[in-house]
Protein backbone atom coordinates (compact mmCIF):
# COMPACT_ATOMS: atom_id res chain seq x y z
CA UNK A 1 0.00 0.00 0.00
CA UNK A 2 1.29 3.60 -1.08
CA UNK A 3 0.89 5.58 1.92
CA UNK A 4 0.14 8.91 1.55
CA UNK A 5 -1.26 11.74 4.26
CA UNK A 6 -4.53 14.03 2.95
CA UNK A 7 -4.63 16.98 5.44
CA UNK A 8 -8.65 17.65 5.13
CA UNK A 9 -9.83 21.22 6.21
CA UNK A 10 -13.01 22.49 6.28
CA UNK A 11 -13.64 26.11 5.01
CA UNK A 12 -16.73 28.40 4.70
CA UNK A 13 -16.10 29.42 0.97
CA UNK A 14 -13.65 26.55 -0.91
CA UNK A 15 -13.67 28.87 -4.14
CA UNK A 16 -12.70 32.02 -2.21
CA UNK A 17 -10.43 29.90 0.17
CA UNK A 18 -8.55 28.49 -3.13
CA UNK A 19 -8.44 32.15 -4.50
CA UNK A 20 -6.52 33.08 -1.25
CA UNK A 21 -4.04 30.28 -0.97
CA UNK A 22 -3.10 30.44 -5.13
CA UNK A 23 -2.75 34.33 -3.74
CA UNK A 24 -0.35 33.82 -1.33
CA UNK A 25 1.86 31.38 -3.57
CA UNK A 26 0.44 28.02 -3.11
CA UNK A 27 -0.94 25.83 -5.83
CA UNK A 28 -4.46 25.31 -5.20
CA UNK A 29 -7.35 24.09 -7.74
CA UNK A 30 -10.88 24.04 -7.00
CA UNK A 31 -13.73 21.84 -8.20
CA UNK A 32 -16.30 24.33 -7.68
CA UNK A 33 -17.20 24.84 -4.34
CA UNK A 34 -17.52 21.10 -3.43
CA UNK A 35 -13.48 20.41 -2.54
CA UNK A 36 -10.20 22.35 -3.52
CA UNK A 37 -6.87 20.39 -4.13
CA UNK A 38 -4.10 22.35 -2.40
CA UNK A 39 -0.45 20.80 -2.85
CA UNK A 40 2.61 22.49 -0.83
CA UNK A 41 5.63 19.88 -2.16
CA UNK A 42 4.72 16.58 -1.33
CA UNK A 43 1.77 17.60 0.68
CA UNK A 44 -1.84 17.65 -0.37
CA UNK A 45 -4.69 19.28 2.09
CA UNK A 46 -8.21 18.89 0.58
CA UNK A 47 -10.11 21.72 1.50
CA UNK A 48 -14.33 20.98 2.13
CA UNK A 49 -17.26 22.86 2.82
CA UNK A 50 -17.67 23.12 6.55
CA UNK A 51 -21.03 21.05 6.16
CA UNK A 52 -19.03 18.09 3.78
CA UNK A 53 -16.27 18.24 6.49
CA UNK A 54 -18.55 17.77 9.11
CA UNK A 55 -20.94 14.80 7.84
CA UNK A 56 -18.15 12.75 6.96
CA UNK A 57 -15.82 13.36 10.14
CA UNK A 58 -19.10 12.81 12.37
CA UNK A 59 -18.47 15.80 14.75
CA UNK A 60 -18.53 19.41 14.36
CA UNK A 61 -15.45 21.50 12.87
CA UNK A 62 -13.58 23.47 15.76
CA UNK A 63 -14.01 26.97 16.15
CA UNK A 64 -11.12 28.89 15.12
CA UNK A 65 -12.06 32.19 16.72
CA UNK A 66 -11.57 30.47 20.04
CA UNK A 67 -9.14 27.44 19.89
CA UNK A 68 -6.11 26.09 17.61
CA UNK A 69 -7.08 22.87 16.13
CA UNK A 70 -3.43 22.57 14.55
CA UNK A 71 -0.53 24.60 13.23
CA UNK A 72 0.78 23.91 9.96
CA UNK A 73 4.50 24.86 9.80
CA UNK A 74 6.61 25.12 6.39
CA UNK A 75 10.15 25.40 5.65
CA UNK A 76 11.21 28.93 4.37
CA UNK A 77 14.79 29.60 2.21
CA UNK A 78 15.77 32.45 4.03
CA UNK A 79 14.60 35.39 6.28
CA UNK A 80 13.17 37.85 3.40
CA UNK A 81 11.18 34.85 1.87
CA UNK A 82 9.54 35.17 5.09
CA UNK A 83 9.42 38.52 5.08
CA UNK A 84 7.59 38.24 1.55
CA UNK A 85 5.19 35.33 2.16
CA UNK A 86 3.64 37.54 5.00
CA UNK A 87 3.27 40.35 3.08
CA UNK A 88 1.10 38.49 0.57
CA UNK A 89 -0.45 36.65 3.52
CA UNK A 90 -1.82 40.20 4.57
CA UNK A 91 -2.56 41.92 0.78
CA UNK A 92 -4.39 38.42 0.56
CA UNK A 93 -6.80 39.02 3.79
CA UNK A 94 -5.07 36.63 6.00
CA UNK A 95 -4.24 37.38 9.77
CA UNK A 96 -0.84 37.69 10.79
CA UNK A 97 -0.71 35.86 15.07
CA UNK A 98 3.39 35.98 14.46
CA UNK A 99 5.30 38.96 13.04
CA UNK A 100 8.63 38.13 11.62
CA UNK A 101 10.92 37.50 13.98
CA UNK A 102 14.46 35.68 15.62
CA UNK A 103 14.36 32.85 17.68
CA UNK A 104 16.94 31.55 19.31
CA UNK A 105 19.57 33.32 17.39
CA UNK A 106 19.03 30.29 14.64
CA UNK A 107 15.60 30.70 13.60
CA UNK A 108 13.17 33.19 11.89
CA UNK A 109 9.40 32.87 11.50
CA UNK A 110 6.56 34.15 11.53
CA UNK A 111 2.64 32.86 11.85
CA UNK A 112 -0.81 33.67 10.62
CA UNK A 113 -4.14 32.71 9.92
CA UNK A 114 -6.03 32.13 6.75
CA UNK A 115 -9.85 33.06 6.02
CA UNK A 116 -11.40 30.32 8.11
CA UNK A 117 -8.63 30.91 10.82
CA UNK A 118 -6.46 28.00 10.61
CA UNK A 119 -3.28 28.68 11.76
CA UNK A 120 0.46 28.25 9.96
CA UNK A 121 4.01 29.20 10.01
CA UNK A 122 6.98 29.78 8.20
CA UNK A 123 10.43 29.26 9.53
CA UNK A 124 13.63 29.47 7.92
CA UNK A 125 16.20 28.16 10.04
CA UNK A 126 20.03 29.08 9.35
CA UNK A 127 21.69 25.28 10.52
CA UNK A 128 25.47 27.25 10.17
CA UNK A 129 24.09 29.02 13.98
CA UNK A 130 22.02 25.83 15.40
CA UNK A 131 23.37 25.04 18.86
CA UNK A 132 25.72 21.99 18.51
CA UNK A 133 24.76 18.96 20.86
Amino acid sequence: MKQEIWINLPVKDVERSTAFFNEIGFHAVSFGNERAKLAIGQTTILLFPDEAFEKFTGSKKADTSHSAEVIFSIGAESREEVDTFIQKVEFAGGSIFGKPSEVDGWMYGAGFSDLDGHRWNLLYMDESKMPKR
